[in-house]
C-alpha cells in the first residue's frame, strides 16, 4: 500500500505564488505517488473570516484554484475539514490532554500576541485542531512550508500523548519539506504573506500582476552596476520560473551590468504570466461549471468520511465512551 500524504490551504482569500510553489505544487506532485489527501481548511478559516458569503465563496474559489493547478479528483482526495465533524470531537478530547502552556509555545499563537491583544479561543486552539486533521486520517506525511513544520511537531506530541493515555492509537506523521521552495520571498524580500502585503496574486488580472512585480522592492544600484543576483528580490522570485541555461544567462546578466531592474521586472512578468496560462484556462472551465466542483467535494467527503468512521470506533473505545 501507498503512503497516505494529507494536507491543505485555509480558505481566506485570493491564493498567490508564494501558495503554489511553497504548497500546492508539492500535492500535485505527490499525487502519483502517495494516497493523497487535501482539505479545504474552512474551520481553521472561521478564526478570521467571519461572514457567510465571503467563506463560502472563499470554499468555491479555493477548490477552483486546487484543481486549476493540477490536482486531479481521480487521483486525489479533495473534501472540505467541515464536511468531518469527527475531527471537531477528536480535537476535543487532544484539549483535555493538553496544556495551556504548551499551547503558549506554539508560534502562530505568539505572533498573534504581538499583533493583537484579543485572541480568539479557536486561533489559540488551531495547533489542536491541525492535529485532529493529520491524526484521524492516519496520515504518513504531511507536505507543508517550513514555518508549518512545528505544526506536525505539535501533531506528534499530542499523538504520542494520546497513545500513552489510552493505549496505541495514531501513527507518527512525518513533516514533507522541500527546502528550495520551503519559503517562497514576497515582493519586499520577506516571506510571501497575504498578512505582509507582499504578494504576487496567481490567478490575478495581468494588470494586478504587473502592479505587483513592479512593486519588488530593490536597492538604486542603476542598469549599468554589476549586481549580486543573490541579494536581489527580483532574482529570488525568478529562480521559481527559471531552470538551466535561462537562470545562468539571468545570473551572468546581473554579474556583469548592463541589466535594469526595470527591464528584469518586465521578464518576470512575462514569465509568470506564460506560466500561468495553462491554469488560467483551466480555471475558467470551472469557474462555469460550479455544480462539477461542488460533487467533487461531495465525493471527496465520503471517501475522507469512510476513513474517519473506521478510525473513531477504534478512538471512542479507547477513550472509553463506548459502552
Amino acid at each position: 500500500m501507498r503512503k497516505r500524504s494529507l494536507s491543505g490551504i485555509k480558505p481566506t482569500g485570493t491564493i498567490h505564488i508564494g501558495n503554489y510553489f511553497g504548497a500546492i505544487k508539492q500535492f500535485v506532485d505527490l499525487q502519483d505517488n502517495y494516497d493523497s489527501y487535501i482539505f479545504i481548511a474552512d474551520f481553521h478559516a472561521i478564526t478570521t473570516v467571519q461572514n457567510k458569503e465571503i467563506l463560502s465563496s472563499n470554499i468555491l474559489n479555493i477548490a477552483m484554484d486546487y484543481l486549476a493547478c493540477g490536482l486531479d479528483p481521480e487521483k486525489v482526495c479533495l473534501f472540505k475539514q467541515s464536511d468531518l465533524s469527527e475531527v471537531t470531537e477528536i480535537a476535543w478530547y487532544f484539549n483535555c490532554i493538553t496544556t495551556m502552556p504548551y499551547l503558549e509555545r506554539a508560534t502562530a499563537y505568539k505572533d498573534a500576541r504581538v499583533k493583537a491583544k484579543d485572541i480568539n479561543v479557536g486561533l489559540f486552539d488551531y495547533p489542536i485542531l491541525m492535529a485532529a486533521d493529520i491524526l484521524i486520517q492516519d496520515a504518513d506525511i504531511v507536505p507543508v512550508g517550513l514555518d508549518q513544520k512545528q505544526h506536525v511537531e505539535y501533531a506528534r506530541d499530542i499523538a504520542i500523548k494520546f497513545n500513552n493515555t489510552f493505549g496505541q492509537t495514531f501513527k507518527l506523521p512525518e513533516p514533507l519539506i522541500l527546502k528550495e521552495v520551503a519559503i517562497v520571498p514576497g515582493t519586499d524580500g520577506r516571506k510571501m504573506s497575504k498578512n505582509y502585503g507582499n504578494t504576487i496574486p496567481l490567478f490575478g488580472t495581468n494588470e494586478q500582476i504587473k502592479k505587483a512585480v513592479m512593486g519588488i522592492v530593490t536597492d538604486s544600484k542603476s542598469p549599468a552596476d554589476p549586481k549580486d543576483p543573490e541579494e536581489c528580490n527580483i532574482y529570488a522570485i525568478h529562480k521559481l520560473f527559471l531552470k538551466g541555461d535561462d537562470l545562468e544567462n539571468l545570473e551572468k546578466r546581473y554579474r556583469d551590468g548592463g541589466l535594469g531592474y526595470k527591464e528584469s521586472k518586465d521578464m518576470l512578468y512575462q514569465e509568470i504570466i506564460s506560466f500561468i496560462e495553462p491554469m488560467r484556462n483551466k480555471r475558467n472551465y470551472y469557474e462555469n461549471h460550479i455544480d462539477e466542483v461542488k460533487e467533487i467535494l461531495k465525493k471527496g467527503a465520503l471517501k475522507a468520511k469512510q476513513n474517519t468512521s473506521e478510525k473513531m470506533k477504534i478512538i471512542r473505545n479507547n477513550v472509553g465512551v463506548n459502552l
